[in-house]
């Protein structure tokens, strides 16, 4: 599945991979038609913040689709962890939602996976908004339904919005702007903004997921209400092309796909969706996981083990080519992965001692010795994008800087940024040097091989991890962390335990990371804005409160052009760097997957769509015939 800013929206959510992807700050180049909207403005098929729309109106379908692919079969996959809600509202703060449930539900307008960030309507047909993008509005398709048959409403638009903004810090954070969702025709939807200027905004209005008004304030089978605050187990009700067929809670989702699904015949949905069941099965480790696909039984899993890509593959089915291992390129996003501290906490409220911890990750060593050099050091908030700073300021870059050189730490306009290099005992030692010498500078000492602050109190933090996986990790910095005198400890728990301790901000340092897209927006304020630090369920774990930083994230958000936009974000990252709120752990540049060999997509497989599974996929019953039946 290619990575959008909604499944990134989820993704937070769900505490896996991500955040927001954004498409704003660029100039909006939007496709038109002869159309006037009721406010005189005209109406557009698709949204482009990047240049012309590729596919004009009146589009058949996307170039990368097979519009005859065969519809049947199923389809077994593996999702690590457990979940306990259907309710993605409440996701990323009651629960562990489902993310099969994803499926079953749609947006006002859905993104080509051959192009950057370009959108073309699903529910919506049509879109129209005001020069100075201070409004935009939608217009519902007349077709749109319910999966019982119910039409999709303008009513259902703005209750979505609502409920979102209220129940979801994610959402919450990334509607801000919008103060007003209103009916102003028998179809049509008016958001209003709170300023003009912010060219993201119409778009990503139009990434909305609609939820059913009149199903969420009707019964259960039970005769109560239903509370959308809630985690729930009732299966909801969608638009989209699947719908929850049944489920066994924690361990299984099955999806069916709707046959008399109403978008089946749009040009955004035409030779997708093609599987009649899509089949999750849960896992809590994915050791077990892997033994399970080897038993055949699931048809594919995504490999994130470095170690266990290089070593476990070698089973038969695998030099029989009944298995098929695949790597496939990552070109719609970068990212951010790190250890984070909790700056709520005093123990790091000091960027030396933050820095130190940087000095002490030999990630050199650690990528030869658990991942076979598979890996390589993140160096950037924006890792894998044209976006990450590099070098020194220059031209607008530093001109946008240097409206915030009081706040922002010198080396900004003096330094590369760069993380230590280890890998060898001399380096380590030089690091581990280094280190204690900024501990000392700021009046850390060590005493009976402990390390104090100045008050004589023993530095002491643990590292809350949730898999073993990231265990292993923080095992290994672990020596080195004590080498410089801190008490240091991991603290391994289960998913719900995890996320409810990380909502609350009850830890000292834990593993996360960050998608980023290649035009990042809004969803800024959630990652490091200071009006999200403090929000429970928010993506700003470390808890960054930075006036300078503020000020960056509102030149990405309003920058008027492309240029501006990259100087405005590679101005941020370098800020963020050089405050140290984090130590950057490690990225790979390729999805891993590996899977029974009974399915086929077209070729080739879209750019920005990755592996494409399951979306781009069908049943290839010619090749199940060949590797036999299944477990």
């Amino acid at each position: 599945m290619a990575v959008t800013r909604r499944h990134l929206l989820q993704g937070a959510a769900f505490a896996a991979a991500a955040p927001a992807l954004g498409l704003g700050g660029v100039n909006a180049l939007l496709a038109t038609s002869a159309q006037a909207s009721s406010s005189g403005h005209l109406w557009r098929h698709g949204l482009s913040l990047f240049g012309d729309l590729k596919y004009p109106p009146g589009f058949k379908r996307f170039d990368y689709v097979n519009p005859n692919a065969p519809k049947g079969g199923v389809a077994r996959q593996i999702s690590l962890g457990t979940f306990d809600s259907f309710n993605l509202v409440v996701a990323g703060v009651k629960g562990n939602v489902a993310p099969a449930v994803s499926y079953i539900y749609e947006t006002l307008m859905v993104g080509s996976l051959d192009e950057v960030s370009a959108e073309y309507g699903l529910l919506a047909e049509a879109v129209s908004h005001a020069d100075d993008h201070s409004w935009a509005s939608y217009r519902l398709r007349a077709n749109a339904r319910w999966h019982d048959g119910k039409p999709v409403t303008p009513e259902d638009v703005i209750f979505s919005l609502n409920v979102l903004k209220q129940y979801s810090p994610h959402y919450s954070s990334y509607y801000r702007h919008v103060v007003k969702a209103e009916k102003v025709g028998t179809r049509e939807v008016k958001f209003t903004f709170d300023m003009p200027g912010n060219r993201e905004l119409p778009a990503i209005v139009g990434q909305l997921l609609v939820l059913p008004k009149h199903w969420w304030e009707g019964s259960n089978e039970q005769g109560q209400p239903r509370d959308i605050s809630a985690t729930t187990l009732e299966k909801p009700l969608g638009s989209g092309p699947y719908r929850i067929k049944d489920f066994v809670a924690g361990r299984s989702v099955t999806l069916e796909r709707v046959p008399d699904y109403w978008g089946a015949e749009l040009p955004v949905r035409i030779g997708q969706h093609n599987l009649d069941e899509l089949r999750f099965e849960f896992f809590r480790d994915n050791l077990v996981a892997l033994e399970a696909f080897k038993a055949d039984q699931a048809d594919w899993i995504a490999e994130n083990s470095a170690k266990q890509w290089a070593t476990a593959y070698d089973f038969p089915a695998v030099t029989e080519q009944r298995v098929i291992k695949e790597e496939f390129p990552i070109n719609d996003s970068g990212r951010m992965q790190a250890f984070v501290f909790n700056l709520r906490r005093d123990t790091f409220k000091d960027p030396r001692l933050r820095r130190a911890f940087n000095y002490a990750f030999d990630f050199e060593e650690m990528n030869k010795q658990l991942f076979y050099g598979q890996y390589k050091r993140i160096n950037s908030y924006f890792e894998g994008t044209d976006l990450a700073a590099t070098g020194l300021p220059q031209g607008e870059e530093l001109a946008i800087l240097d409206t915030v050189r009081s706040q922002v730490p010198p080396e900004v306009f003096t330094e590369p940024y760069s993380n230590p290099v280890g890998g060898n005992p001399e380096a380590v030692r030089s690091n581990l040097r280094e280190a204690t010498r900024l501990l000392k500078e700021a009046g850390y000492e060590v005493r009976d091989r402990r390390l104090v602050d100045a008050s004589g109190k023993p530095v002491m933090v643990e590292i809350l991890v949730q898999d073993p996986s990231s265990e292993r990790i923080a095992l290994f910095y672990k020596p080195s962390l004590e080498r410089l005198g801190v008490t240091i400890s991991i603290r391994t728990v289960d998913d719900a335990q995890y996320q409810n301790r990380v909502r609350a901000f009850d830890f000292d340092m834990i593993t996360d990371l960050w998608p980023q897209s290649l035009s990042p927006g809004n969803e800024q304020r959630d990652y490091w804005g200071s009006g999200s630090a403090m929000v429970q369920g928010s993506r700003n774990t470390m808890g960054i409160q930075n006036p300078a930083v503020d000020a960056l994230i509102d030149k990405v958000i309003f920058a008027k052009d492309r240029a501006t936009l990259v100087a405005a974000t590679r101005a941020l990252d370098r800020v963020l760097l050089w405050n140290f709120y984090l130590v950057p752990q490690f990225t790979y540049g390729f999805s891993r997957y590996a899977r029974w060999d009974r399915f086929s997509h077209a070729e080739p497989l879209p750019k920005y769509g990755r592996s494409g599974l399951p979306s781009l996929w069908w049943y290839d019953a010619d090749k199940a015939a060949r590797i036999g039946r299944r477990s």
